[in-house]
Formats: structure tokens, sequence, C-alpha cells
């Protein structure tokens, strides 16, 4: 990526999507662990599944060691539907995804959601204008609606090379 530019969009906040009576008192991923939660899971390769991976690696654990909930849901609204149907007792989701299915929400953490392209790319029009955008008040106003989402970086560039 010898000629890369990253430019931020937004940040997210992450975390454990649970019903709202918690009959297993969740707070944490070593929660879920320690108390063998069925935890709804995504497939390889999403953006929460290899979030999930990561944490359960920090924390000395590995995939195997959930009571995981299969098949894999394909979005984070399929998740949170298992959650809401008492197939699962929880799942790693964005705020905006447990707001939008009406249940609770255990922050974990924030992450940066940006957009890589090559620099010749960021001067076209169209990325332009989506840059433009990015400066508008819609953008803001739209995620204040959402819940989860900081666009205060939105348009900066994070990376050049």
């Amino acid at each position: 990526l010898h000629d890369a530019v990253v430019v931020a969009l937004a940040r997210r906040e992450q975390g454990l999507l649970l019903t709202a009576d918690n009959p297993k008192g969740l707070r944490s991923l070593a929660d879920v662990l320690s108390r063998n939660a069925k935890m709804a899971v995504r497939q390889k390769g999403a953006g929460a599944q290899m979030l999930l991976e990561t944490l359960l690696a920090r924390s000395g654990a590995a995939l195997s060691d959930l009571n995981r909930l299969d098949p894999p849901c394909l979005t984070g609204p399929d998740l949170a539907a298992a959650i809401r149907a008492g197939t699962a007792d929880c799942g790693i989701a964005t705020r905006s995804a447990a707001r939008a299915s009406g249940l609770d929400f255990v922050p974990l953490l924030w992450e940066n959601f940006d957009l890589v392209m090559r620099q010749r790319s960021y001067f076209q029009p169209p990325v332009q204008a989506l840059i433009s955008f990015l400066a508008q008040d819609e953008l803001k106003t739209r995620a204040e609606e959402l819940t989860g989402y900081d666009v205060t970086p939105a348009g900066s560039i994070r990376f050049s090379n």
C-alpha cells in the first residue's frame, strides 16, 4: 500500500447485546465464559467475529471455550433476533443494533471505522463528494439517531503514504 490513504469515517461502539432481564447477569466477556452463557456469534471474517476472537485471545481464551449458538448469524440484526428469541443469551454487535432490536447493551470498546483507498482515488469526484458529505450536519444527525456512533473524526486523514 505504497500509495494508500486512510480517511476517518466514524467510531462505533461495540459490546454485548443482552435481553433486558439478563438472567445470567452478564457484564463482561469473562462473565460469558464463566457462566457458560449461550453466545450468538457471527460468521468467520465478519468484523464482530474478528473482534470476539481478538478479545478472547487477549483474555487467554479460545473460541472453542464458548458455548456458541450454531450456525453463526450472518448479520448483526440476525444476531439480535437470536437473542430476542431466547436461543442465545448474548452476542457482540453495535450499540445501534441493540437499540434497534430493543435489547440491553454492555459496552466493550469503541472502534474506528475508516475508508482505505489509493491516493489517486481520493481525488476522484465521487470520493470528494463523499468527503464533502462527511462534513455536513446530516451525517452527525443520523449518527445521533442511531446511537453508538461518533462522527467527530469524519473526513480527517488518519494515514497517507
